[in-house]
């Protein structure tokens, strides 16, 4: 489990978390909802040690973050942020590079990593493309590429900053399905989501952020049933009778 324990963060004087408590657990998929500039990408930097926090606790499995190194880190999660660069490679070299908290040196790829690397490629549907320059593909499969590179990288944990970003519905669907079936097959999967339906439809849990706080952390229909989502966003959310999501009045 990873675990968020009254954790306060900030940049300079700004304190942008305020006492978060939450918890991640393998073989879930989380969704983290809140307005803008409410702390959800925080929370991320945070909860990878790539933030310093002023107050707190963040464990990984148990073991306390500020006792590992970047190493030790970097093969417990994986984090994709919000807008990458698209680098001058194929897509196997990028996916590669989720081999790197596992090289040592001199910094050369063995037989096993590029075997890693492969499987990736091939869980998410990518293996064909492994030899195309990664500025030729689309949004969706270029975002499928990094969600390789983080499979390769071979964590229990696997951190998302708005994955559905700049994304069609259809590809943003194709991401969603492939995170949902990432997590039923034992991976965390942690993502800040913008799309309050599309959040609760795939989510094992939902996670409200507001004001830097943890509003709440419970099921999709528990929150559904109560007053947070009008409470924090001011729309309404619904549980169709098939068991879908939609916004109400919309």
């Amino acid at each position: 489990m990873l675990e968020l324990i009254n954790v306060s963060a900030g940049y300079g004087k700004q304190t942008v978390l305020a006492g978060v408590t939450a918890s991640f657990e393998k073989g879930k998929l989380t969704g983290i909802i809140g307005v803008n500039g409410c702390g959800k990408s925080t929370l991320l930097k945070a909860a990878l040690g790539i933030l310093p926090i002023s107050q707190g606790d963040i464990k990984i499995d148990g073991e306390n973050l500020l006792t590992m190194s970047r190493n030790e880190i970097a093969k417990k999660t994986a984090y994709l942020s919000q807008g990458k660069n698209t680098p001058d490679m194929t897509v196997e070299q990028m996916v590669l590079h989720g081999r790197f908290p596992y090289l040592s040196y001199p910094r050369r790829y063995s037989t096993y990593d590029r075997e890693v690397a492969g499987k990736a490629m091939e869980a998410v549907g990518i293996a064909e493309l492994a030899h195309k320059p990664l500025y030729t593909l689309s949004g969706g499969m270029r975002q499928n590429a990094y969600i390789a590179m983080a499979l390769a990288q071979d964590t229990d944990y696997i951190l998302l900053d708005e994955p559905t970003t700049y994304l069609d519905i259809s590809h943003q669907i194709e991401l969603m399905k492939l995170l949902r079936k990432l997590a039923d097959n034992g991976k965390g999967i942690v993502t800040v989501m913008h799309d309050l339906p599309m959040a609760f439809n795939y989510s094992d849990e939902i996670l409200v952020i507001e004001n830097g706080k943890s509003r709440v952390q419970s099921n999709p229909i528990d929150i559904c049933g109560s007053a947070v989502i009008k409470e924090v966003f001011n729309v309404q959310i619904e549980r169709l009778v098939d068991g879908r999501y939609c916004y109400v009045g919309i």
